[in-house]
């Protein structure tokens, strides 16, 4: 069976490089499985998980906030806002960021703004648990 190169890059390091056969993640536009071959494409991701499949291995889960996918013929580059894998993952850190964008959505109705980056905050700690869980 066929692969392709798969790069996760964030800021700061490389999470992630290995030959893959098939990655599973969540555009803007709804979900994307892609196999070696796929025709080109630049999308947006959400906040998220992307699902690694390689033979002979179980799935990989890797958490993602946001940030871009670009799928070339042998090569898909995820350039992400901050990405880690179950074993990098703080839970208590990750459950007590929750907690605290709840208290924020819960508290401040009135600024827009702080509305929005509660709501961010608390889908990417949900993200990280739910990662940290596999």
């Amino acid at each position: 069976m066929s692969t392709f190169l798969l790069e996760i890059v964030t800021p700061e390091r490389k999470v992630y490089a290995e030959q893959v056969n098939m990655l599973v993640a969540k555009g803007v536009e709804g979900e994307l499985g892609i196999l070696p071959n796929h025709i080109p494409l630049v999308t947006p991701l959400k906040i998220s998980t992307i699902t690694v499949k390689k033979q002979g291995s179980k799935d990989e889960i890797i958490a993602v906030n946001g940030g871009f996918m670009e799928v070339r013929k042998d090569k898909v580059v995820i350039l992400a806002e901050s990405a880690e894998l179950p074993e990098q993952i703080d839970v208590d850190r990750a459950r007590a960021a929750k907690e605290r964008a709840e208290k924020r959505l819960a508290e401040n109705k009135q600024d827009n703004v702080d509305f929005k980056r509660a709501e961010a905050s608390l889908q990417r700690a949900l993200n990280r648990i739910s990662v940290s869980g596999k």
